[in-house]
């Protein structure tokens, strides 16, 4: 696929505040005039909304390969339906969550085949990659401290299944290049500001 817009992604595990600052950068995109869209995984369009729900809602019990390919069925339709088009038409995409979420989640939490994994990934995504990845960083006391409230059938997992995840997003952060790693315990102002330097500098 020959893109013409940039597609940017925030990944990190719940909590992390990558939802906040995904609707921020978004905003200060929209204040400049840019072409720009916001979206998420699982969901972004009806379809993929609906097999959303059916993944996070507590009374679903799910087996793990069922997950992972509702995962990528989400996926698939939503490359199709909504980021594909806005990319060729020129818009930049910001989606909270892609396939590194599922690597972390469904690879290494679940303890699925990490090498099936790669390979649904690339095929639900028809090839396309993040041209630029912010990744947050949880600290164990940082989340006790957010973790409040209702909680979907992936937030209620135990905690040594989220020990697992944040081990995996440390583990291919580390791997990965275009990449803004973010400390979720700073300021959210200063994440902001992080971000849209690091953004503009690449889209330069």
């Amino acid at each position: 696929m020959n893109k013409r817009g940039r597609f940017i992604v925030f990944e990190g595990p719940d909590k992390s505040g990558k939802t906040t600052q995904a609707n921020l950068l978004y905003n200060h995109f929209k204040k400049l005039g840019k072409k720009v869209i916001i979206t998420r995984e699982p969901g972004g369009t009806a379809v993929s909304e609906k097999i959303r729900d059916i993944l996070l809602d507590p009374k679903n019990k799910i087996s793990p390969m069922c997950e992972l390919l509702l995962y990528e069925a989400s996926r698939a339709e939503h490359i199709s339906a909504k980021i594909k088009p806005a990319l060729l038409d020129g818009y930049t995409v910001i989606c909270d969550r892609f396939t590194v979420a599922t690597m972390a989640y469904q690879g290494f939490g679940r303890g699925l085949d990490v090498k099936v994994v790669k390979k649904l990934n690339y095929i639900a995504t028809d090839g396309i990659k993040p041209d630029i990845t912010i990744g947050f960083r949880l600290s164990k006391n940082e989340y006790i401290k957010r973790a409040s409230g209702e909680r979907d059938r992936i937030e209620s997992e135990s905690e040594g299944f989220r020990k697992k995840v944040n081990g995996a997003y440390s583990k291919i952060f580390k791997d990965m290049k275009n990449i803004l790693l973010i400390d979720a315990s700073d300021d959210i102002n200063d994440i902001h500001k992080r971000i849209v330097d690091y953004v503009s500098k690449r889209m330069r």
